[in-house]
Formats: C-alpha cells, sequence, structure tokens
C-alpha cells in the first residue's frame, strides 16, 4: 500500500484524558539505540530528532516515553525536549514510573511509594514541562499496587499530573485503582499471537468503562524489547500481500481493530518505518481475515 500521504487521521481518534488523540502514536522507547535500553552504539541524534519532528508532521499526538528510557548516549525525554518544545497544546506525553535504572543503565529496585515523586520530578526535569499529561505505574509485580497507586493520586492532587494510568496488570489491579483515583489508561503487553487471558479481560473491561488499552509490543509479537521477528507465518503474509502491506502493518492493523478505545503506540527510531507505521492506521481488516489472523492466538 501507499504510505506516502497517509497521516495519524486514518486510524480515527479516541478521547484520552483531556486530550483527543491519534489512535496510531509513537513509543519512544526505540528512539536512543537499536534495541531496547541499549548501552552499546546510541542512536543517530539528528536522525531521531528528525523522526520525532516527522512524527509531529504526520499528525501524531500521542507520545509514550520514560526517564528510563535512555542509552549509553542518548535520552528519550531529552531527544522529545529538543525536538518538540515548545509543545503543541494538542501533544500528549505520556511517561511510565515505577522500574528504575541508576546512572550505569543498571536496573535497580522498583520504586517505594515515597519514590515515585521523585520519578514524576524526573521526567518533568528532562522533559521540560511543569505537569505531565499521563503517568502510568508500571507495576513491578506486586501483589497490590495500591499504595503506589495512592502516592500518584497525590501528586496528581497537587497538580505535578493531570491524568492516571496503570500498566502490566491483571483486572483486579484495576478495580484497586479505581478505588483510588480515575484511571484513564491501561497499558499491557498485548499483540497478535501475543496476550495472556487476563489481559483479554482486561481488554474487555476497559471497552465497557470507556478507558483506553495501550498495548506495549505490538508489533514486535515474542521479539519484544528485540523487535519484530523476521518469520512471519502464511496467513499474516497472506493478509499483508493481499492489503498490499508489510506483516508489521497488518499486525498493528489487527490491533486497532480489537475496539475503538485500543490505541498503538509503535516505537522506531527509523523515518521509513514511522511512515509505515502511521499509513498502518489506514487498513480495514475484514472479519474474515480477523478470523484467519485470530489462528495464531491459540
Amino acid at each position: 500500500m501507499s504510505s506516502q500521504t497517509i497521516t495519524a487521521d486514518a486510524a480515527g481518534t479516541w478521547k484520552l484524558g483531556d486530550h483527543t488523540v491519534g489512535r496510531v502514536g509513537l513509543g519512544a522507547m526505540r528512539l536512543t539505540g537499536s534495541a531496547a535500553f541499549h548501552l552499546g552504539t546510541p542512536s543517530d541524534r539528528d536522525r531521531s530528532i528528525a523522526v520525532l519532528r516527522r512524527a509531529v508532521e504526520l499528525g501524531v499526538n500521542h507520545v509514550d516515553t520514560a526517564a528510563f528510557y535512555f542509552s549509553s548516549l542518548r535520552s528519550a525525554n531529552e531527544l522529545i525536549n529538543s525536538a518538540l518544545a515548545p509543545y503543541a497544546d494538542d501533544l500528549l506525553i505520556a511517561v511510565k514510573v515505577g522500574p528504575y535504572r541508576d546512572y550505569a543503565g543498571e536496573w535497580g529496585t522498583a520504586a517505594r511509594p515515597e519514590d515515585l515523586r521523585g520519578h514524576v520530578e524526573e521526567n518533568l526535569r528532562q522533559l521540560g514541562r511543569d505537569h505531565l499529561d499521563l503517568v502510568y505505574l508500571r507495576r513491578m509485580r506486586q501483589d497490590s499496587i495500591a499504595e503506589h497507586f495512592g502516592a500518584l493520586a497525590g501528586l496528581r492532587e497537587a497538580g505535578l499530573v493531570r491524568h492516571l494510568g496503570i500498566s502490566d496488570v491483571e483486572p483486579r489491579h484495576l478495580a484497586e485503582a479505581q478505588a483510588i483515583a480515575p484511571v484513564v489508561s491501561v497499558q499491557n503487553r498485548y499483540g497478535l499471537g501475543r496476550h495472556a487471558p487476563a489481559t483479554d479481560e482486561v481488554l474487555r473491561l476497559c471497552g465497557e468503562q470507556g478507558i483506553a488499552f495501550v498495548p506495549f509490543f505490538a508489533i514486535a509479537g515474542d521479539g519484544g524489547a528485540h523487535g519484530p521477528s523476521p518469520t512471519h507465518d502464511e496467513e499474516l503474509r497472506g493478509v499483508a500481500d493481499a492489503h498490499g502491506a508489510t506483516p508489521s502493518q497488518i499486525r498493528l492493523a489487527w490491533t486497532l481493530a480489537q475496539g475503538p478505545h485500543v490505541l498503538a503506540i509503535p516505537g522506531t527510531g527509523n523515518p521509513d518505518h514511522l511512515t509505515e507505521n502511521v499509513a498502518a492506521g489506514a487498513v480495514r481488516l475484514t472479519a474474515e481475515e480477523l478470523k484467519r489472523l485470530d489462528v495464531e492466538r491459540t
């Protein structure tokens, strides 16, 4: 399919907090290097900044990032600040807190509730903002998220955060958080051929309650943080060929087809892949194609 003139409008929009955002956004993790949390060869700075600016030109107004997205010489938040500040009013920047990396890039222990203010303030400093549009609490295997989410709710009341989301959760965690403060978005790993029954239930609950569901690694599948696999099954290739699209575009189209509340945040540091990802929002899969692709889910 031709993707040169397709913009983010093709995928439609969703109301995320007080922002209306396109359903295809941009994940910032891969802007810093060739793989997640890469501490070898850093990304080309000029190219990463060009990707961010081109994304905005294509109508992308939802960027997902985190202070722990950095490589040996690159910080995703600093790149966003350099490329996009002063920020447009319609741009929503979402960040995640909870995980922690030290200056050497090593993972530390998960944040305690009292640490979360520092995490929020670090994102504010790096992005050059006085508030954050949306902050996700990334659950770090703890059974209850009430204390951590309560700390973020306090920062929301203080005006440092506008809206709250949760990540890597089960249905019970959604209910636990909602008893404390409104949840506008849930971010779980989800994609064609890679999702758990509990996440299917979270997806359903979000749809019923008007909460955005924002899957990560929707293109990568089993590749996860290392990027998509170069191999694809026959059904996926067949559907891609029928649309003149790439397998990655069909994976994104499948994701968006799971409900109007589902948003995609494919990550890339490649301007050609960015254009391809945005263009995937124009792909409309038929009921039969979705059924064929669903074979991968079993």
